[in-house]
């Protein structure tokens, strides 16, 4: 299954029955319920990676299958009609005619996907904003980044083509600055120090993504702890230098150090209602060349955590 499937990708992964043999794999997967898209659409699906036989790249469709092959999919969903402007309240902490930095809450999904229409944030921007870039069939206008539903803080939207293309290039090049603050399970970790893992889906969950498999694609974390909290806690601050989808929830899980209140790769915790993650600081360079930084401070549910631990931070 590739590695760069998209969060909202559809994950189908079975083992050929004895009945398909010799089929085609196109064929094949054309008669499956589970994929509601046309021949001529998985063919595409084939060819650019998304689907793999027997822990390989398909790539060819006519491919002849045997009975007990390996098929795992991970197809994105068909473009949806552009997202409708909702007057949904934002903290903007800066915004002029190229980008609009804001402060995100917990809970509110960056952009549209099976299961989210709407109330996101792309469709803030689309009634606050007359234009945004990327706009003709995509669901993502303007977005350059994102953050998880349920992790806060400080993002940058692009509000002309310049801006987006400008931000884009940095973030593939990993100079934009990006810190987080994280509470975890994390007594055990030296003071400071770096994750450098691999970075793919995890085979045995359609959800999480894995450090653990061998794959060129790296995932690297620079941490410290910024506060230790008895018995067994921390709060951390993550530095990223590559940004892949959940990748500090990742790195800090597989060092059995979880994030509090993560679901996905830890548990529940009875002081929080979502993963205790914030992007607390963003730094770029502005279209113009300036050199913008900006910092939020934890919002209220992580600082009454922490209150309610005993934790003195400020």
């Amino acid at each position: 299954m590739t590695d760069t499937a998209p969060d909202d990708a559809l994950l189908v992964e079975l083992r050929v029955p004895e009945d398909a043999a010799g089929m085609r794999l196109d064929v094949f997967l054309t008669s499956l319920d589970e994929l509601p898209f046309s021949r001529s659409r998985l063919q595409g699906a084939i060819s650019r990676g998304e689907v793999t036989l027997n822990g390989k790249s398909a790539q060819k469709a006519g491919a002849r299958l045997r009975a007990q092959d390996l098929i795992c999919c991970a197809i994105p969903p068909p473009p949806l009609p552009n997202a409708d402007p909702e007057d949904i309240p934002l903290d903007v902490l800066f915004e002029d005619e190229h980008v609009l930095v804001l402060n995100k809450p917990p809970g509110l999904v960056v952009h549209p996907a099976p299961g989210h229409p709407s109330g996101t944030l792309v469709n803030a921007l689309a009634f606050r904003c007359r234009r945004l870039p990327g706009e003709d069939g995509s669901l993502r206008p303007g977005i350059v980044h994102r953050l998880d539903k349920d992790t806060s803080g400080v993002m940058v939207a692009c509000k002309s083509t310049l801006a987006l293309q400008t931000l884009a290039a940095q973030f593939a090049a990993h100079t934009i600055e990006r810190r987080y603050i994280a509470l975890c399970a994390g007594n055990h970790l030296p003071p400071e120090g770096t994750f450098n893992t691999g970075h793919s889906r995890d085979p045995h969950h359609r959800l999480r993504f894995t450090g653990r498999l061998d794959t060129e694609r790296r995932a690297i974390t620079h941490y410290r702890v910024l506060l230790p909290i008895p018995p067994h806690l921390a709060l951390v601050a993550c530095t990223l230098q590559t940004g892949r989808t959940h990748q500090i929830r990742v790195h800090h899980a597989e060092a059995n150090a979880p994030i509090l209140g993560d679901e996905l790769y830890g548990k529940p915790h009875p002081l929080l209602a979502r993963q205790a993650l914030h992007a607390d600081l963003l730094g770029f360079q502005h279209p113009d060349g300036r050199w913008l930084r900006f910092q939020v401070p934890l919002p209220q549910d992580l600082r009454d955590a922490l209150r309610a631990l005993g934790a003195d931070f400020t």
